[in-house]
């Protein structure tokens, strides 16, 4: 019932941070509107989609594998509407960049198949399905409909939102601070990179082992990896993810000059998002790994500090 409950407040959170948020700012225009219509009708034909072909492959990662390409989508559609105004053009080639690059480490992992609809589900889906709150089978559907298809797909478009304030402001000039948001954001990409490669590194040697019939010993044994960046955060991918979006966030204060603006429901909304996913993905490690409770009192969540 908790996961439940949780799922029914980051729904009602989508809807309730953004209306709320969008007093604090100037008034959306003309084409600013258009935009977001474009954005709003690719929106209801994803979630559809992802519904529709989740309750029929009962494979419910459609929304994972589709993560790291609407952002893409998105950013660049804005930025056509701004005449590939030079901050716009900025952000859809870093989303871009951070787009291929996590979608070749979801490819790698099994995800993408020729056949569209299949391929690897994220374990995480068919722990959840088998719990006791998603009993009977129309209680899946309803999460799968309201949580996994709308609520995520929702969150994406949130958090690439930034692009409308820039569009609003698309005649701003490019200064230091927008440098400073692309350094960082690619600083967070690079170090995502790096933490992935670790993680894929330690599970195909654990993995090759396996196969081989060979016992595991030393970290293979211990089951989950503790060495690298996961010595100082044990989620250090989750933690680059966040703080790539925080990062984008920062050109709509570039270009329209206000440090608090609507725009920001959609990176806050992803903290709580990997709030709830990391603590999920733990219950699971620590039922699996023996040393994984001495691991989370050692090392922090996501900040190393």
């Amino acid at each position: 019932m908790k996961i439940l409950n949780t799922a029914i407040l980051l729904v009602i959170t989508l809807l309730a941070v953004p209306l709320f948020s969008y007093f604090f700012g100037t008034a959306l225009g003309p084409a600013e509107w258009k935009a977001i219509h474009t954005l709003l009708v690719i929106l209801v034909l994803v979630v559809a989609y992802c519904f529709i072909v989740g309750e029929l492959t009962k494979n419910n990662s459609q929304v994972d594998k589709l993560w790291s390409l609407l952002p893409i989508a998105y950013t660049w559609v804005v930025a056509c509407y701004g005449d590939y105004s030079p901050r716009l053009v900025i952000m859809s080639i870093l989303v871009t960049i951070w787009g291929v690059r996590l979608t070749i480490n979801f490819a790698m992992k099994g995800a993408y198949h020729w056949k569209f609809w299949t391929g690897e589900e994220d374990y995480r889906w068919q722990v959840l399905r088998q719990k006791p709150e998603f009993q009977p089978n129309w209680k899946w559907s309803l999460f799968n409909l309201f949580f996994i298809s709308a609520y995520q797909n929702a969150l994406i478009l949130l958090f690439t939102l930034p692009t409308i304030v820039v569009l609003q402001h698309a005649t701003a000039p490019l200064g230091m601070f927008d440098f400073i948001a692309a350094g960082l954001m690619f600083l967070f990409i690079v170090l995502e990179t790096m933490a992935d490669i670790q993680q894929w590194n330690f599970q195909s040697k654990k993995r090759a082992l396996i196969s081989a019939g060979k016992d595991l010993t030393g970290d293979n044994k211990k089951g989950f990896l503790d060495k690298g960046l996961w010595a100082y955060s044990r989620h250090p991918n989750y933690f680059a993810e966040q703080a790539i979006w925080v990062c984008f966030y920062l050109f709509s204060i570039a270009a329209g000059g206000q440090w608090f603006n609507w725009t920001i429901a959609g990176c806050m909304l992803l903290i709580v998002l990997f709030q709830g996913s990391s603590g999920f993905s733990e219950e699971i490690s620590a039922g699996k790994y023996p040393e994984y409770a001495a691991y989370q009192k050692k090392v922090r969540r996501f900040l190393p500090f």
